[in-house]
């Protein structure tokens, strides 16, 4: 049965709200959504203190690995000046955007999950910064538009990587040899990125992960447990590469070294589920403290916030550590040590493999490069490190 003209007409309140003129809304602030409020005032008009007229759309695609997503937060703040007030929608991978959430520079955060990536059929951007040379990271692109993309695209022909513009084309052949990979290049990749997006001069950003304020809490809860001088060891590693942590043995020979220098100092292990079997064992030799392994990547950087100094090979736990502004010591065999910014926060040592670097993720050889790092070496560094920590922390939020 058909509604009658009496039925469909408006609320006399509604009628009264439209004759008094439409609600002015400020649907060209970066924080305005159209769904809820923004969570940044009482009131949503101009007048808002937060108000901030949207500049560029900006589109920024990197899937993963995490590690490499940790690292490209060092881009924002240059996305920032070269684009004034524009709008960031990253897309990534899942769980990367675990460790994304709560960015203050990125304001929409989209996952390659089919529901969510359909997101991207309704946006239209003005640039696209494609950091993934892949195929995965062409076909997000193929589900948009964009006016302007730099980084790397696909042949849709050929499906070979190719540079988006000439500025990517150094970033793409170092790729592409290992000689100008390994020998050649010097340059860390934070500042390749930069130069390959076009995205100005490498001003040297640091990478940035943001914590609630009840994960800050949290940290200090625990940091308060552990005690004063407190050492975290990051034992593990993605499957890619296995050959980027300890060995069982080195990690007990290391945890010896450092109670020799310091005999206060706490050693916390830390890791993801898979290292929870291993920290267990590892423990048990040495009767150190094993951090929660199962709670999730954001329990880590909780548990990462509460130490001074984080030990680690190249890997997630070494960008997370960087993301949190933590006193690093980093250890490297198959990977290239002069790829990795520290910021003047920390330590590089190199294994004495003299097949190192070599990014293979099978060896055969009868003593592994892990094997070859000087644990003695790695423990002074660590309480050299420690000795820093009464110094301010670096600050934690992002400069634009």
């Amino acid at each position: 049965m058909s509604k009658t003209k009496e039925s469909q007409a408006p609320h006399p309140s509604a009628v009264a709200n439209i004759d008094a003129g439409p609600i002015k809304l400020p649907i060209d602030c970066r924080h305005f959504t159209g769904y809820k409020p923004c969570g940044k005032s009482e009131t949503c008009d101009k007048s808002c203190a937060a108000y901030e007229p949207t500049g560029a759309r900006v589109l920024l695609v990197h899937l993963g690995a995490l590690g490499a997503v940790v690292r490209s937060t060092t881009l924002l703040p240059a996305i920032r000046r070269k684009y004034p007030n524009a709008h960031i929608t990253w897309v990534t991978d899942r769980p990367a955007d675990v460790l994304l959430r709560h960015h203050p520079l990125i304001d929409r955060l989209i996952t390659t999950d089919g529901r969510d990536l359909i997101q991207l059929r309704a946006l239209r951007f003005d640039v696209a910064l494609v950091i993934d040379k892949s195929i995965a990271a062409a076909g997000v692109m193929a589900m948009t538009e964009a006016e302007q993309v730099f980084g790397f695209r696909v042949d849709p022909m050929s499906a070979a990587i190719l540079p988006a513009t000439p500025a990517a084309d150094e970033l793409w052949r170092i790729g592409l040899s290992d000689h100008l990979k390994f020998h050649v290049n010097r340059k860390p990749e934070t500042q390749l990125m930069v130069e390959a997006l076009e995205l100005g001069p490498w001003l040297r950003d640091a990478y940035h992960l943001q914590l609630t304020e009840a994960e800050l809490s949290e940290a200090a809860r625990r940091r308060l447990a552990w005690g004063p001088r407190v050492v975290g060891l990051n034992t593990g590693c993605a499957a890619t590469i296995p050959f980027k942590k300890l060995s069982v043995e080195g990690h007990v020979k290391l945890i010896h070294e450092l109670r020799r220098r310091d005999p206060d100092v706490r050693i916390v292990l830390l890791g993801g589920r898979e290292d929870t079997q291993r920290n267990r064992q590892i423990a048990e030799l040495t009767n150190v403290i094993e951090s929660p392994t199962e709670s999730g990547l954001r329990d880590g950087m909780i548990s990462m916030m509460a130490c001074d100094v984080v030990v680690s090979g190249d890997s997630l736990g070494l960008h997370m550590a960087l993301g949190l502004g933590k006193r690093v010591v980093a250890w490297f065999g198959p990977t290239c040590a002069h790829e990795i910014d520290l910021y003047d926060r920390g330590a590089s040592l190199i294994t004495q493999a003299p097949c190192s670097p070599c990014w293979k993720r099978s060896c055969d050889k009868p003593v592994m490069c892990y094997d070859l790092v000087s644990f003695s070496q790695l423990a002074s560094l660590s309480v050299a490190l420690l000795s820093e920590c009464r110094s301010p922390q670096p600050s934690r939020e992002p400069e634009v």
